[in-house]
Formats: C-alpha cells, structure tokens, sequence
C-alpha cells in the first residue's frame, strides 16, 4: 500500500495522510487545517493534493481544527464517505466544525469589504457554517478498543491517546495478498498524570508509525507546578498590581484544565475572591459536553468529584455568552481574570480582549500553550515591542508570562515513554510529522540514540510504499 503525507510535513498544522491500498481503497488520517500563516493559509488550505470524491473512508484522530477543520471543506467538494472517530470527537466536531464555519464567513465578510473597496472581485469562505452542519451526517463513533472493519481489507481500532477529550491513536490492520501490515497514527500524543484525562494507552506492535513530534525538543514541568505557577500570576496580577490577568486558551482541553485547577484552588481555599470569567460559546459547549463523557475521566478526578461535583464551576465564576457581556469586560476596571479562546491569539474574543489591555502595564497576558511562530501570540511572547491588531499597531506595555507544563502535547520525554510499549526490532520505519523542522531534527536524533531505527522526517507530499 502507499502513503502520502498531504499535511503537518515539517510543520505543526494541516494534519492529513493519505493511505492507498493496493486494491485502490483510499483512507485518509485526519483531515485538518492550515492555521496560523495569515494569507498564505488559504491558499494552503485550498490545494488539497487529492480529489475529495475518491477518499473512500476518513479516520479521525480527534477534534481540534488542525486535525479535522477541512472535513467540512472536502464534503463540499465531493467527499460522500465514511468518518470513523470516537463518541466524545464526534461529540466536539459538532460544534467546533460549526464555529469554524461560523468564523469563515465572518473573516470573508469583512476581507471582501477590503476587496470591494479596492475594486476587486469577493471570495467565497473555504466553508460555511451549513457546509459543517451538513458533513455530520458522515460521522460514525466508535468506542475505544472496538475493532470496526472496513470492506474486509481494513481493521481499525481506537486507542486512548490522553491529548484531549476523545483523542485517539489509531491502530490499523491492512489485509495484502496472505500477510496483514500493521500500521500506527498516534494522533497528538497526551502528557501522562494529568488532572482530568486518562493517560495515553499503549497500541499493539506495527510495522509502521506515523509518529507526532510537536514538543520533540522541549521537557515540561510538571503539572502540579503549573497550578502553583497559575497561581503566582494570580496573586502577582490580581492581588498585588489590581489588574486583569488574561489567559489566551484554545477552547477544548486547555479551557476546562485551567477551570479545573481554578476550581481546586477555591477548593483548597487559596483563591482570592476574584471575579473569574470564561469568555468563548465555544469553551461553555465544550465544557458541557466533557461532563458528558466522564468514561475518559481519569480516577483523580473522579476521586474530587465525590467532594465536589462539578469541578468545572465555583462561585465567583461566570461563563459569559453574549457579545454585549463580552463588550463590557473591556470597560470594567475591577481586577479579574479572562479566559478565552483562541489560545494563539489569532481570532476570537481574545483578541478584543488583548488590544484593549496590552498596552496597561496591570494587565498581565498568561500564555498556557503553543503559539504557531507566526502568530499574534508568538509575537507578543517572544517581546516585540509593537504587535498589530486588527490593522492597528499596539506598544506592549503589559506583563507577559507563560505556563508551558499546560500543554496538551507529551514532551519528548513523554512521548519516548509512550512508544516504549513498541518493540525496536519489529518498528520497521518511524514517520515523523506534526512539528517544525528543527525540533523534528532534534526528536529524530533523541530517537535514533535511544535506538530506534529507520527514523524518517516526512516531506510534504512524500509518498513512499508500505510493504
């Protein structure tokens, strides 16, 4: 069979992988989107490098935009087949898919504005909210460690990647002629002891692994250091200097692990009686809908539940919906904190929230995740001095801090630790994608002197045979 790497090549968007069987089934890996390179994205996001209406079955690691933000975009263009994934990314891929489109039209409405003004022809959005709506009804879920097979050919088997809610290592079995090749997805791989989800499961031996790489040069504190820390630019910001404290969050996962550790410090009694609030529909939907799948609860978390039953709420916290209640946290002057997506900075509430206070030396901006270098938040983090938003050039006068032990992603230690449960001498080939090509590099050699063999860094479009 072959298999052709048709995204995340050397970068850490736009996850797709095309697998061609030899009896021309064709299954692809994801289906994400380019994020994070302004213009340029579009573009990106438009060439897709394979006809829609010949993929066949589309596998779904989980739901963040990356991974599965052009599903939409390739039903409109033809796609008619099957999406497998699990129930909670099924779950979470209706509303995000839907905000996605929702964000699409709304960027093209006011891009065409510019276009119109300067005499050009408009654009249409890469997808509609209804383009999302309407490519659901190709989604089937399938619980973890449930074997699904496709046409006799293909067996696929979900695994517990503990990223986020739902997020899988995909594990298939490709029948050629009398032999069977095995073949891994890891999808994002999860950091293990975390608060709220189940750490990342082993996946039976394969032949080959498509391997993430995301953090491939990086080690994280740990995660009982990143509450301690959350609560340093609490006290600092809130307490002491009577500021806001803004914490840029993506929407699904990072969200609900800062109310968490919110909620536990309230709990404990160490939380000053500040206002808290959470500022993204999308955050609220995705909150609700992790309450609904406590079976990817770790037993820590349960454990609290048993004290405390909802661990994503507490007093002084308020989940803000409207755009008029949005509005008016850029005009109060009391201290409080603001959660709110996107967590690069790139769109979203956030970003209203960021022009109206970076330039107020009591604001303090805390980034809890990966900022693509190219982003708003890559930029104000890594201190330019003036950053333009929405057009307009801001002087960064606020306090900048970042909690990295957050992340989603496993560090390399992590992820050297997750594909132990492999055997080095059965591992015919490793793939690396979904990272910058340094930290590939880096990863690559941290791999090989452990003793893995046959490590191979993808290129975008690269197609290379499976035997």
């Amino acid at each position: 069979m072959k298999l052709q790497f048709m995204g995340a090549a050397k970068e850490v968007t736009g996850s797709k992988h095309l697998i061609t069987t030899k009896k021309g089934l064709k299954i692809l890996l994801d289906c994400g989107m380019y994020q994070g390179k302004g213009l340029e994205t579009d573009a990106m996001n438009r060439d897709l490098g394979f006809n829609p209406a010949e993929i066949d079955y589309l596998i779904l690691s989980h739901a963040h935009i990356d991974h599965s933000g052009l599903i939409p975009y390739i039903h409109k263009l033809g796609f008619n087949g099957t999406v497998l994934c699990t129930p909670a990314t099924r779950d979470l891929c209706a509303i995000m898919l839907a905000d996605a489109g929702r964000i699409q039209e709304s960027d093209t409405h006011t891009f065409n504005k510019k276009r119109k003004a300067q005499g050009l022809e408009p654009v249409e959005p890469i997808y509609t909210e209804a383009d999302a709506q309407a490519c659901m009804q190709c989604f089937i879920s399938v619980p973890y460690h449930k074997k699904f097979n496709i046409e006799g050919e293909v067996t696929v088997e979900f695994f517990d990647a503990g990223h986020i809610l739902g997020s899988a290592c995909v594990y298939l079995e490709v029948k050629e002629g009398r032999r069977i090749i095995k073949l891994g997805f890891t999808g994002d791989i999860g950091r293990y002891d975390k608060k709220i989800l189940k750490d990342p499961e082993p996946f039976p031996q394969v032949d080959y692994l498509i391997m993430e790489s995301t953090y491939g040069d990086r080690l994280h504190t740990t995660l009982d250091t990143a509450e301690q820390e959350l609560l340093m630019a609490v006290l600092d910001t809130c307490t002491k200097k009577k500021g806001k404290l803004i914490i840029p969050s993506f929407a699904i996962g990072r969200a609900q692990e800062i109310i968490y550790a919110l909620d536990r410090l309230v709990h404990q009694r160490l939380l000053p009686d500040i206002d808290v609030f959470v500022d993204s529909p999308l955050s609220i939907s995705a909150t609700n809908i992790m309450k609904l799948h406590e079976e990817c609860f770790n037993d820590d978390i349960k454990e609290f539940m048993e004290k405390d039953k909802d661990p994503f709420g507490f007093e002084r916290l308020q989940y803000i919906q409207s755009v008029e209640a949005s509005k008016a946290l850029n005009v109060r002057n009391k201290t409080c904190i603001i959660i709110s997506a996107s967590g690069m900075m790139e769109a979203g509430r956030v970003k209203h929230h960021i022009a109206n206070n970076i330039e107020n030396p009591k604001t303090t901006i805390l980034c809890v995740g990966y900022c693509e270098p190219t982003t708003l938040g890559a930029k104000i983090m890594r201190g330019d001095k003036t950053v333009s938003i929405f057009g307009r050039p801001y002087t960064v006068r606020c306090d900048l801090r970042r909690i990295e032990s957050f992340s989603g992603h496993g560090d390399y230690n992590e992820m050297m630790r997750y594909i132990g449960c492999q055997s080095q001498s059965k591992l015919r080939r490793l793939f690396l994608v979904h990272g910058e090509a340094e930290t590939q590099q880096h990863f690559a050699d941290t791999l090989e002197e452990a003793g893995w063999k046959d490590v191979h860094i993808a290129d975008f479009r690269e197609e290379v045979e499976l035997k």
